[in-house]
């Protein structure tokens, strides 16, 4: 089975998962029983369109969609009662026409297909080899490290590829939230820049970004690492609670902004409490030589955590 929407203008977030992070605005921005505007003959609404997905079932959308089409698409979000893993029957969003910026932001599960273009930036996602004659087929780049074993690797189009159990990312497009909950020890290299939150939510894994990062690199990490070569901009490691984040170029403001663990290797900055600066230790100083860095260069480099001591009692 299968639901059909005709569309007389493109919608955003259609199959959102979140709702636009319906927990922050709390319908303000987007009610999920509302009907989405512009269809023609039907009347189904944002709820109706993930509930469906849920179920298995597929949507076919008639025209051109917005952005941040099937957001969180396959995750069953903790915030609706829900367990943050992944959801293994998922529907896919097939779509006529052309699609938005941030198509598959933190994208678990499920599969999109696009006939038009789809816009820059998008999200955790990456094009495979279509099953359906005339649509581009885009998964969760989570997915594929989640389920190695399973999958063809030649099925990943060039000039990504699977080497040696790492995702090598050489397309050049640009892409945020990269391995989005990432549950696997498992490795992503990007070669060139990324856009928002690369890493989100992880719990174990590692992102490797040969470029720049931008705003909320790492945010809300709980386990794995994340190393930018490049500059990041603000708000470096937002609200992490585990694991290792390392920038060798420069940071904007915010570092380490409502931190309760883990921590942040990078260029001297102002701290954001309850974040302390600290001197390198040893296994600090090994991880800036393995990229490249040594000797009096390392002077212009800080960890940054919260005291042991407030950390011990937050737990």
């Amino acid at each position: 089975m299968s639901m059909e929407l005709k569309q007389s203008s493109p919608q955003d977030c259609v199959g959102d998962f979140t709702y636009n992070f319906f927990w922050q605005h709390r319908g303000a921005k987007l009610n999920p029983t509302d009907p989405i505007p512009s269809q023609l003959d039907t009347s189904y609404s944002y709820e109706d369109v993930v509930e469906t997905l849920k179920k298995g079932e597929d949507v076919h959308i008639k025209g051109d969609v917005g952005k941040r089409l099937g957001s969180s698409l396959g995750v069953d979000l903790v915030y609706f009662r829900g367990s943050g893993k992944e959801l293994p029957e998922v529907g896919s969003i097939i779509v006529d026409g052309n699609a938005g910026s941030y198509l598959g932001m933190s994208m678990l599960s499920g599969a999109i297909y696009v006939k038009g273009e789809v816009e820059e930036p998008v999200g955790n996602v990456i094009q495979v080899k279509t099953d359906l004659d005339g649509y581009k087929k885009f998964v969760s780049i989570t997915w594929l490290l989640h389920h190695q074993k399973e999958i063809e690797r030649e099925s990943i189009l060039g000039p990504n590829e699977f080497s040696e159990d790492e995702l090598l990312l050489e397309d050049g497009i640009l892409r945020s939230t990269v391995a989005a909950r990432c549950r696997k020890a498992a490795k992503v290299h990007v070669k060139g820049d990324v856009g928002i939150s690369v890493g989100i939510l992880m719990r174990k894994g590692f992102v490797l970004v040969d470029g720049n990062a931008g705003m909320n690199a790492a945010a809300l990490l709980n386990g794995g690492k994340v190393v930018v070569l490049g500059d990041a901009a603000e708000f470096l490691g937002v609200a992490m609670r585990k694991g290792l984040v390392f920038v060798r170029g420069n940071c904007k403001g915010f570092v380490g902004a409502k931190i309760s663990g883990g921590r942040i290797i990078c260029r001297r900055t102002k701290a954001v409490p309850p974040v302390k600066e600290k001197g390198l230790e040893k296994e600090d100083l090994a991880l800036l030589a393995e990229f490249g860095i040594s000797g009096m260069i390392t002077l212009n480099y800080r960890r940054y955590e919260i005291a042991l001591e407030r950390r011990n009692k937050e737990r």
